[in-house]
């Protein structure tokens, strides 16, 4: 749906939003069948002390566009003049990809938030981009390493697939020409090093040969992009043989 923007700030006597923090301080990350529920929390100060929100809305920055449901909220009172209200914004697949208008992908990226707020002697603010934060499509990411077990020196295949969650037919595909890092976790060790850096092929597909030096375990890790989830693979451990 397309969510316009008010052109500007507005309001009566001096009730004011000083903080908003959304989903506290995270990106908000949506797939293609679970609904997502986040925080939008609001600190709002007034002299005649805080009454509530009276609207709240969420939408890309840079297209209008936004699907994100305000459905709840409470405040509470943390001095005579300021209070935290905390409106709940649900998001559900199934309301994204029903969108004629756009490429609901396209709505992925950096969101703003514009909220009116109401103290207790009747003045109100219509508060324009109080917070930006970003909604992101969520992505998956598997490995798997060949042969196992491996002989120390032998030639080791690590194969893997990045895929991310398409919001119009609401189905992961493979996300195509994207940088990410092959880790190597040796064992009897707890951290993990970065080894090199390989693109997905049109399918999303990773593939790199490496030399089996040690037994441990091997992940890819994908940096995310501004409307992309990052996402670290659950690890293929390989011993040598």
């Amino acid at each position: 749906m397309l969510v316009t923007p008010a052109a500007h700030a507005e309001g009566t006597g001096d009730v004011r939003v000083t903080r908003t923090v959304v989903d506290h301080g995270t990106n908000v990350i949506v797939g293609t069948s679970k609904t997502i529920n986040y925080p939008v929390q609001i600190t709002i100060k007034d002299n005649s002390g805080v009454k509530g929100l009276s609207r709240v809305s969420t939408f890309n920055r840079y297209n209008g566009y936004g699907f994100a449901d305000w459905t709840g909220t409470s405040c509470v009172k943390r001095s005579a003049t300021t209070s935290v209200c905390t409106a709940t914004m649900t998001i559900k697949p199934e309301w994204i990809a029903s969108s004629d208008d756009i490429d609901s992908n396209k709505v992925a990226g950096v969101w703003q938030v514009n909220a009116t707020v109401k103290a207790k002697d009747g003045n109100y603010w219509i508060s324009d981009n109080i917070a930006q934060y970003k909604v992101k499509r969520a992505s998956v990411l598997v490995t798997n390493a060949a042969p196992e077990p491996v002989k120390r020196g032998g030639k080791l295949t690590v194969t893997g697939r990045l895929t991310r969650a398409n919001w119009e037919d609401r189905k992961y595909h493979g996300y195509s020409s994207q940088a990410v890092t092959l880790q190597f976790k040796k064992a009897g060790t707890s951290s993990y090093k970065s080894v090199k850096s390989v693109k997905t092929n049109g399918s999303g597909n990773l593939r790199t040969t490496v030399t089996a030096s040690a037994a441990g375990t091997w992940r890819w890790s994908f940096p995310g992009t501004t409307s992309t989830a990052a996402v670290t693979s659950t690890g293929d451990n390989v011993k040598l043989g």
